[in-house]
């Protein structure tokens, strides 16, 4: 199992000199969702996050501070229940999900795919969709300005996520239509298979549309392609993760309901872009419901 990197606060209590989200809100206490949490969190004071490297969602400092989309929502949930929040930064998914049923964080916020198999161990809430993209350099020489131009390719993901699965879909397309397949290679987070492919150990990384976009605009000298329906894309149903033995699934779910109505979700989506993956309500345990 991989241990955990850092550690980094990405909230405070309410009234403690927590600081502002980025939208400039400062939220109430809910009282009655503060009261709904499981008694080893209201012990505690503090919400613990996984979070692995994965920019826009959480970008990690030199210094260890984390900032980004998640940073902004775990001050939002800190702030709703009146707890303090943390992020504790680890090597991928596997290792967030395994830390969690060992009872080591609290919650992991992804995003990551809403799926049946997962939510036997986990509640889901969902808070984003999204497609898969590909980046590459400006400079690369392997020939890609079309997404088929990736079958053969050498393409960077992050191991057991979605976009490795959406990878192999589109490697399926590849040899359908008599193409070579891509060749996958794994890694534990975004800013590793960023780090493969500007060194040519990848020919392109594998991320969300979503971080795609983010860095083309942060990091510049990168294009992107994205992965079409015809080429095996869907539209995933992205989610925050929660073990169903705490019995935080339901408290997490009322929180985002409550981000939802009082406009806190648009603006958090709005300032990082990201209308266009919005979804209209939190969907709690997508993959199973009904």
């Amino acid at each position: 199992m991989t241990a955990a990197l850092g550690l980094a606060t990405a909230g405070c209590t309410v009234g403690a000199g927590s600081p502002p989200l980025a939208t400039g809100t400062n939220l109430p206490v809910v009282p009655s969702l503060h009261d709904a949490l499981p008694q080893a969190v209201k012990d505690a004071g503090v919400l613990r996050f996984a979070g692995d490297s994965h920019p826009p969602y959480r970008t990690v400092g030199p210094d260890g501070t984390v900032t980004g989309i998640d940073a902004d929502f775990q001050a939002a949930i800190g702030q709703v229940l009146g707890v303090k929040t943390q992020t504790i930064v680890v090597a991928g998914l596997p290792a967030a999900l395994e830390g969690m049923l060992g009872h080591r964080y609290d919650a992991f916020n992804g995003p990551v795919k809403a799926t049946a198999e997962r939510e036997r161990q986990f509640d889901t809430i969902t808070w984003m969709t999204t497609r898969t993209a590909y980046l590459f350099p400006v400079e690369s020489t392997a020939g890609i300005t079309r997404t088929e131009d990736l079958c053969g390719k050498r393409v960077a993901v992050v191991t057991a996520s979605v976009v490795e699965e959406q990878l192999n879909k589109l490697s399926r397309f590849c040899t359908e239509s008599r193409r070579p397949a891509t060749r996958t290679v794994g890694f534990d987070d975004t800013e590793a298979t960023l780090l493969a492919t500007r060194s040519g150990r990848a020919d392109a990384a594998g991320m969300t549309e979503a971080a795609a976009i983010d860095v083309a605009q942060r990091q510049g000298g990168n294009k992107y392609v994205t992965q079409t329906e015809a080429q095996g894309a869907t539209k995933d149903d992205l989610a925050l993760y929660v073990p169903k033995s705490s019995k935080l699934g339901p408290v997490l779910h009322e929180v985002f309901q409550e981000l939802f109505r009082d406009g806190t979700y648009v603006g958090i989506m709005s300032r990082w872009g990201l209308n266009q993956v919005s979804v209209p309500e939190p969907v709690f345990n997508a993959a199973t419901r009904g």
